[in-house]
């Protein structure tokens, strides 16, 4: 890839978190590179630095969190804008224009995320006030774009639901829609089918590739399911207690799989070729 198509690169970086037993290492010299219109998967168990990374990305480290050495290169390709975030005060101007403008987020389990108390048109259409300078009307006419592009049948009448009102994949899809509404350049999802079913899975994971052909975003894909992986990335970088022990192009990933921990992780994945037991 030419380092023109880079949307973010991250170089040597490393976090510490300051507790009563003292400090602790939670990342150390992580590498990677996120290219326009393709998905990197960052792989891993639970603990091994995934969501820290993110919090990193996105300038919402907890308070005990801190950079201490590294670069998080942003190319803003719309606004042709180089930035290193681990610069920006987290709660400034430009970090806040970047965190859900031009990058954007949507997690495992939208109920979290959305607020029970107003409607999805609402929470929607609230993104390109705050980003876009809408007004109420034009707003709601971008909610409601956005909602038929994600798959709602019925995208006038559901700006009045309410989250409890939609099952866990059209909930998802509401998530979807918030997080489009300002064309972000990078989108991160957050385990972002773990809660589902089956089919509503792959039906999420194939609305998202769709999309992503249509606004031309970097995904960063963050999971522990090596299934998903293989449906819908391009790149994967495999984290394991703090740092990337693995990276590259999915199909070199799986065909040759090198370290220890990613090899026990192929071996978890269930084969198609298996016969079934019989008693």
């Amino acid at each position: 890839m030419e380092g023109d198509h880079r949307i973010l690169s991250v170089r040597d970086l490393a976090v510490d978190f300051a507790g009563e037993a003292g400090v602790v290492h939670a990342l150390h010299d992580v590498n990677f590179d996120l290219y326009r219109g393709r998905t990197l998967a960052i792989v891993g168990e639970s603990g091994s630095g995934k969501s820290v990374t993110v919090q990193a990305v996105m300038g919402l480290l907890p308070k005990k969190g801190r950079i201490t050495r590294g670069e998080i290169i942003f190319r803003d390709p719309a606004l042709q804008d180089i930035v290193d975030i681990t610069k920006l005060p987290r709660n400034g101007d430009k970090m806040r224009d970047i965190r859900g403008g031009r990058i954007a987020m949507i997690f495992q389990e939208p109920m979290t995320s959305l607020s029970p108390l107003h409607t999805i048109g609402d929470q929607i259409a609230e993104a390109a006030r705050i980003h876009r300078a809408a007004d109420t009307r034009l707003s709601l006419e971008m909610a409601a774009d956005l909602l038929a592009k994600v798959g709602f049948q019925h995208p006038q009448q559901q700006l009045v639901a309410y989250p409890f009102e939609l099952s866990g994949g059209m909930r998802q899809r509401a998530m979807i829609a918030m997080a489009l509404m300002c064309q972000p350049a990078i989108l991160i999802a957050d385990e972002p089918t773990t809660a589902l079913d089956v089919t509503t899975q792959a039906n999420i994971l194939s609305l998202m590739k769709g999309l992503q052909e249509q606004f031309e975003m970097g995904i960063l894909l963050i999971t522990h399911d090596l299934g998903v992986v293989a449906n819908v990335a391009d790149d994967v970088a495999v984290m394991y207690r703090g740092e990337i022990v693995e990276r590259g192009g999915v199909e070199a990933i799986f065909r040759d799989a090198r370290h220890p921990y990613l090899k026990g992780l192929m071996r978890c994945v269930p084969r198609s070729t298996e016969r079934p037991r019989t008693a």
